[in-house]
């Protein structure tokens, strides 16, 4: 009987493990389902830093999750699990720290642990550097104690948009802990699907963040403005405030009259004279009229080297605001050293502040900043037009305001064999994170779609298909989508909810309007596409354009519209392609004053060699 139980064990054993795998590889898999599924159709920011770090730690079983992306300086922290709460983490790693220069290099997820420091490096008191071995290679790297995760194992994950690393995820666990390939592949996997709403989430961040400084700046200014003669009081509150903004201490300077020496009352070290020279700390191309600059101070910096030695250690920006009410008003704005350094916003917001300090000295509003910013859509996935023989294109793209860092306008021109083209122009509704990975699948299934031979309302009603399985997916687009075939002299399209596209004929100097129209895309399944085809001739111009064109006000109310845009063709038809777009978009300021409340997209080709 006992021979019959040990003989059974050995398969029951072997059973039991085998049903364990299967559970973990399910449970990661379904984690990985929830993550896109949770992700699709997300709206807001919070759901990439919080509830999918936690989906990540509860599909992984690990510890805790952490998210950096990476921006101009370095990898900024934007996200950690809830069970990390309390836990330092380091909010900024510069580039090339190790595991972010191997795992760009290596291109994939790494599998790592922390190695026990040896006891001679313990003997010698602080670690500054850990060993680090990649399970993969077995290969060991010395690591910054301050860029490593609270972590002893570890998956290090980049995350790639198109060849750019945007953001570097952590996942790990306190404990040495078994580390699977299978599981890194996993993690790839969800990487790559991440990607655009990481991007996006980036874009949401900088706007949120942007919006936030602007208000800040129009309270500071409405207050400075409150007051006919400015005092120092009133100056170092407004100081005050914009150090709150910025997560800072703000230590104004003090300027001797006579010896024109600086003195500041310092957090640690107290009252100093500074060794500061200003006209030295701020460069030419960072001054602005009046002689105000705002400047973020490098590490070797000698003011910067003389703080640490006074006990004042960190991260430093100055702020000069030259003469205000008879005085010169400078600050010193520190953060800790464990802090983010001060990226482009917050000296964007620092040199407004130091404009409205003059400005209120003298009783007048500061200059508006010029709001249009020319830039390409979908970030990473951008607007291009390829270069197709007979065919001269061009392509312009303006934002409605700075924080237009991702939205849903595109447009794309795709060479095909045989002389053939497809074009594309798209509108999705929405902004941010949604917009953008609408925008940036529907781009790339019109790319495979045009390979494949289709004809345009077959493309649309296929992709008006894939949008609608997505049953949370909340949003629509509009499009144009047309192939051209020079050897035919045809150009068929499919209009789905998109303004019409408009034809200058050469021949006869005339337009015509492409008005075969059809329903958007991603609204209703029972949905009609239908083709539309017109004869092409050489030198005729197909213009391309979303509604942000159309919908233009001016500021008494009056709408751009379908008249005003055609006029403008006619005026500006002489300046042939390149140049049609940008005079168009240069009427758009002009009429608008440059306050579009929309973006504007827009694309012209003209067909230069149209027959056999």
């Amino acid at each position: 009987m006992s021979g019959f139980a040990q003989e059974d064990w050995v398969p029951r054993e072997e059973h039991e493990r085998v049903v364990e795998e299967l559970r973990r590889a399910n449970r990661r898999l379904s984690g990985t389902l929830k993550i896109v599924l949770d992700t699709l159709d997300s709206t807001n920011v919070a759901t990439l830093f919080s509830r999918v770090l936690e989906e990540i730690c509860d599909a992984m079983d690990a510890w805790g999750t952490i998210v950096y992306l990476a921006e101009q300086d370095g990898y900024h922290l934007r996200g950690v699990s809830q069970s990390l709460a309390g836990v330092h983490i380091v909010r900024f790693i510069p580039f090339d720290r190790a595991i972010d220069s191997l795992a760009t290099h290596v291109g994939h997820t790494l599998r790592l642990h922390v190695k026990a420091p040896a006891a001679d490096a313990l003997r010698r008191g602080r670690l500054d550097n850990r060993e680090v071995a990649d399970e993969s290679t077995g290969q060991v790297h010395q690591v910054s104690v301050e860029a490593l995760p609270p972590f002893q194992s570890f998956y290090a994950i980049p995350v790639w948009f198109g060849s750019q690393v945007v953001s570097l995820i952590e996942v790990g666990w306190r404990q040495t802990h078994p580390l699977s390939q299978d599981d890194a592949d996993l993690l790839d996997a969800v990487a790559q699907y991440l990607s655009v709403q990481l991007v996006g989430a980036f874009s949401a961040l900088r706007t949120q963040r942007e919006a936030v400084l602007r208000d800040a700046s129009s309270q500071i200014r409405e207050e400075l403005l409150l007051h006919a003669n400015l005092t120092e009081d009133d100056v170092n509150r407004a100081l005050g405030r914009a150090a709150a903004e910025l997560t800072s201490v703000a230590v104004p300077l003090c300027e001797d009259p006579r010896t024109h020496r600086f003195t500041a009352e310092l957090p640690h070290a107290g009252r100093r004279e500074v060794p500061v020279e200003l006209s030295s700390l701020a460069p030419l191309s960072d001054a602005v009229e009046e002689g105000v600059s705002a400047v973020a101070l490098a590490e070797d910096a000698s003011l910067v080297q003389w703080l640490a030695e006074v006990g004042e250690p960190g991260i430093v920006a100055l702020l000069d605001a030259g003469k205000v009410a008879g005085e010169r008003r400078a600050c010193l704005f520190l953060r800790d050293l464990d802090e983010e350094p001060f990226d482009d916003l917050d000296m964007a917001f620092l040199r407004m502040l130091a404009r409205d300090l003059v400005s209120a000295a003298r009783g007048e509003e500061a200059r508006t900043q010029d709001r249009r910013i020319s830039q390409a859509l979908q970030t990473g996935m951008k607007n291009e037009l390829q270069q197709v023989e007979g065919i001269t294109a061009e392509g312009s793209y303006s934002s409605a305001t700075a924080a237009a860092f991702v939205g849903g306008d595109f447009y794309d021109l795709i060479r095909l064999p045989g002389r053939r083209a497809c074009v594309i122009m798209g509108d999705v509704s929405g902004k941010g994170v949604e917009a953008a990975s609408v925008s940036a699948a529907v781009k790339t299934a019109l790319g495979a779609y045009s390979w494949e031979g289709m004809r345009p309302a077959h493309m649309v009603r296929l992709l008006n298909d894939f949008l609608l399985g997505f049953s949370r997916l909340e949003t629509f687009a509009t499009l144009f989508v047309g192939v051209i075939d020079l050897s035919k002299r045809t150009l068929t399209y499919c209009s789905a909810g998109h303004p019409p596209a408009i034809l200058l004929r050469a021949r006869r100097r005339e337009l015509q309007m492409l008005d075969v129209q059809s329903g958007v895309v991603g609204a209703f399944r029972e949905m009609t596409y239908r083709n539309g085809t017109v004869t092409i001739g050489a030198g005729d111009v197909l213009l391309l354009y979303t509604d942000g064109t159309t919908e233009a006000r001016a500021r008494d109310g009056r709408f751009f519209g379908e008249d005003g845009l055609r006029d403008a063709v006619v005026r500006h038809a002489s300046v042939g392609v390149p140049g049609l777009c940008d005079c168009i978009l240069s009427e758009l300021d002009t009429f608008t004053e440059r306050t579009l409340e929309d973006d504007v997209a827009l694309v012209a080709l003209r067909f230069d060699e149209v027959g056999v």
